[in-house]
């Protein structure tokens, strides 16, 4: 077919290879504009940027489209059959949404309805979901709403990562999209109930509250490193807390009961969590039982 690719982080880089080595003409590709990065502040391409650039392909980085009459006049010119998204970040209008003969089709990283919005990966963790998938869906004007083509479903285990989950489920993307242009399968409207929502997150969303009990604290640990990472505050300093357990222990939450053992409160979890890995500002990251070694802990943490 002939498409339009639109993505820009890492986790859209699997699906444009795929729809690359699956022999699909892909004439454009939409990405964001390169951003300040690094110590030297550098502009830098997005990852999706980068891969088109390798694949030899044509890139387009608008800054905004929604109201760009020229953005859409030169998108419509495409002639397109479709239009794959997958972490854009841009708003697509109607105009854009209409203009390929098949629509845009959009990869989410959830079971629609479940986790419609920015952070789907990180909120299925933090709630405990038991599985996630991904969900191709044909996009219009509503925040996922659209209606549903394919789903391919994953286990999260007890363990499970933001990041094992997110390279897990930008694989699956790739394999669904490739299935979607070529069955073609018919739509099914999301169901009315189940909708919730996944928010872009914020540093804040880091802090780590010891009045929590263990279990939860657990899931934030998991879900929210790399981005924005969590943290506490220790004798002055804020540390950050890059993987962490359950384990039994109680007492006033906050307070350490053993080196790299802090009491939380009551609930889930066994009523303590054991940091496993640490990092102090400006430091690398480290062992926890390694970073105490030298590192005392004040009684009670922030």
């Amino acid at each position: 077919m002939r498409l339009a690719f639109m993505g820009s982080p890492d986790f859209s880089v699997p699906a444009l290879h795929a729809l690359h080595q699956a022999g699909h003409e892909i004439v454009a590709v939409y990405c964001q504009p390169p951003r300040p990065a690094g110590r030297g502040q550098k502009q830098t391409p997005c990852p999706v940027h980068q891969a088109a650039l390798a694949l030899g392909l044509q890139v387009r980085t608008p800054a905004r489209v929604r109201k760009d009459q020229a953005e859409h006049a030169a998108f419509a010119a495409l002639n397109l059959d479709v239009a794959v998204v997958a972490a854009y970040g841009l708003i697509l209008p109607q105009e854009m949404l209409d203009a390929p003969r098949l629509g845009c089709l959009n990869i989410h990283a959830s079971l629609l309805p479940r986790w419609r919005g920015a952070g789907p990966i990180q909120a299925t963790i933090l709630a405990g979901d038991s599985e996630t998938g991904i969900t191709i869906m044909q996009m219009e004007a509503g925040l996922d709403t659209g209606p549903m083509l394919l789903r391919g479903t994953t286990p999260i285990g007890p363990r499970t990562t933001t990041p094992e989950l997110h390279d897990a489920l930008a694989e699956m993307g790739g394999a669904l999209v490739l299935r979607a242009l070529a069955e073609q399968p018919p739509a099914t409207p999301q169901p009315a109930e189940g909708v919730t929502y996944a928010p872009k997150l914020s540093k804040a969303d880091g802090a780590l509250e010891w009045t929590r009990d263990a279990a939860s604290l657990d899931r934030q640990v998991r879900a929210l490193n790399p981005w924005p990472g969590t943290y506490f505050q220790a004798g002055g300093e804020t540390l950050r807390l890059l993987q962490a357990e359950p384990a039994e222990g109680s007492g006033p939450p906050g307070t350490v009961l053993a080196p790299g053992l802090v009491a939380c409160g009551p609930g889930e979890g066994g009523g303590a969590l054991r940091l496993l890995r640490l990092q102090r500002p400006g430091r690398g990251p480290m062992p926890a039982a390694e970073l105490l070694r030298g590192y005392a802990l004040p009684p009670v943490l922030g």
